[in-house]
């Protein structure tokens, strides 16, 4: 896993970046329709994500289209893995305890 995707992924606009185009491809125009900020601080972010991977750009004509790369979030799945397991262990045994609660009441 890349050591880029940690600070792609810390900004709130990028992320917002990331959810818009996790439902479909999209032009730099429409992104900053989406989210109302200006036309460079789109076009930054978006230089971000694409440097670390997250996403791919192609060109239609004049227009770029961005898209989201789902190769670096199956590394960052892999990698959250044992935190994903260790806290479903944990609330697993919450949630026992709290049944046997109920149970002696």
């Amino acid at each position: 896993m890349s050591d880029a995707l940690w600070p792609a992924l810390a900004d709130s606009t990028r992320r917002s970046l990331l959810a818009l185009l996790t439902e479909r491809a999209q032009s730099v125009s429409e992104l900053v329709d989406a989210l109302q900020v200006s036309q460079p601080t789109v076009s930054k972010h978006l230089r971000v994500l694409r440097q670390a991977g997250l996403v791919h750009v192609t060109g239609d004509a004049q227009r770029r289209i961005y898209a989201v790369n789902p190769a670096p979030f199956l590394s960052l799945d892999a990698w959250l893995e044992p935190y994903r397991r260790l806290w479903n262990d944990r609330l697993d045994q919450l949630g026992q305890r709290l049944d046997e609660t109920q149970e002696e009441r």
